[in-house]
């Protein structure tokens, strides 16, 4: 059994210990194991450790522990995973699989995506919704249906793919590791998805999740159809915008930033930290394609100049992701673009991570300070209803 089903808040303030220095604190999760200064100072032996709790995770849901590497395998490239699956196997998304030598969702076509989706009133709980046209009017008439605030009375079309390739054992969308297990009552087809996208009420497209690059090849034919049917019946306002971790193959980015680009969509990357092996333990995953694919999106941010084309999320996970980190990432932002908007998102125990608690409002006001101080311009503090004077 998973550990978030037996939450409690009592975790939160109860001392852990590290098992590789002996440290004590609140801040430091049993789950992981380990200390963020053990991740940083011997990650090799730090990871050994805290890697368990992926395991544990991956069973769980009949996931791959690891991403297959079969000798007899095809190669997927959607991702940094490259998944060499074997015949009848499943790639580390759980949605591809081969079928008799040919890579194929589980459902075997690709106009079938396994999702839901859902009308959401704007302005809605977007990552951007302190910058974006729809809820602040920037870039109207062309990107935005109002000059002066939200666009009151109109729709974000919310796609949550139920799939991901990483294994981040903090998630708040966790369930989507149940969607494969029952993919026929959960599948879409794109056409049904483009004709929900041209209720003359839909003012933008989000695609989410789990993350949408395991069903990257659906969301793509569904943009690029509701963009051109768009077009034809003269609907102006439609932007198409990503949710992702950053991990999808270059190749394919390209496509969503164009995508989002022409339509004034915003594609908005969690990067979930900065030092490898912090990255790993959160998340069960290397780094991989995001910081080419940040770097990419960055260097486009000029040609469309009245609505930001790029925006970096952070989760401030307690004792994990900490000022060191926001140091790091808010510098390497500065770098490429002192105009991206970062926003700092508040933590909530959830899924395996519950022994921590929530963000204190003075981590995310040092973290705030510090993005500020290296030169970022647009800096926000997200989710601050969860903020307490809890470490």
């Amino acid at each position: 059994m998973l550990r978030f089903k037996t939450f409690s808040k009592s975790l939160w303030f109860k001392e852990k210990t590290c098992k590789l220095c002996g440290s004590k604190s609140i801040t430091i999760s049993e789950v992981i194991g380990v200390c963020v200064n053990c991740l940083r100072n011997y990650p090799d032996k730090a990871l050994k450790i805290a890697m368990k709790c992926h395991e544990e995770s991956r069973k769980s849901f009949n996931l791959p522990i690891e991403p297959p590497k079969s000798s007899n395998g095809i190669k997927c490239t959607l991702c940094d995973c490259e998944c060499e699956i074997e015949v009848n196997g499943i790639g580390y998304c759980g949605i591809i699989k081969n079928v008799n030598g040919k890579l194929i969702n589980i459902l075997e076509d690709f106009n079938w995506g396994i999702l839901d989706y859902y009308y959401d009133p704007l302005p809605t709980n977007c990552v951007a919704e302190w910058f974006c046209p729809a809820s602040t009017g920037i870039g109207y008439p062309k990107y935005s249906v109002t000059p002066n605030g939200p666009e009151i009375g109109y729709y974000n079309l919310a796609v949550f793919y139920g799939s991901c390739n990483l294994d981040c054992i903090y998630c708040q969308n966790w369930q989507y590791r149940e969607y494969p297990s029952y993919a026929k009552k959960k599948k879409v087809h794109v056409d049904e998805l483009v004709k929900a996208a041209l209720n003359e009420k839909v003012t933008c497209v989000c695609y989410f999740g789990g993350d949408p690059t395991s069903q990257i090849i659906h969301a793509i034919q569904v943009s690029r159809k509701i963009l051109e049917k768009a077009k034809e019946k003269g609907k102006k306002i439609i932007r198409i915008c990503w949710e992702t971790n950053g991990h999808v193959n270059p190749k394919i980015f390209k496509e969503m930033v164009r995508l989002s680009l022409i339509s004034g969509g915003i594609v908005k990357i969690d990067l979930k930290a900065w030092t490898p092996s912090i990255y790993k333990a959160l998340t069960g995953r290397d780094l991989g394609y995001v910081i080419e694919n940040i770097k990419y999106a960055a260097k486009l941010m000029n040609e469309r100049p009245e609505v930001p084309l790029l925006t970096i999320s952070t989760l401030l996970v307690p004792g994990y992701v900490d000022e060191v980190e926001i140091d790091s990432i808010s510098k390497f932002l500065v770098e490429l673009n002192p105009e991206i908007p970062y926003t700092l998102l508040a933590f909530h125990p959830d899924y395996m991570l519950i022994d921590l608690p929530p963000t204190s409002r003075k981590h995310a006001e040092n973290a705030y300070n510090i993005a500020k101080k290296n030169g970022l311009k647009m800096v926000s503090i997200g989710n601050v209803w969860l903020l307490g004077d809890y470490y």
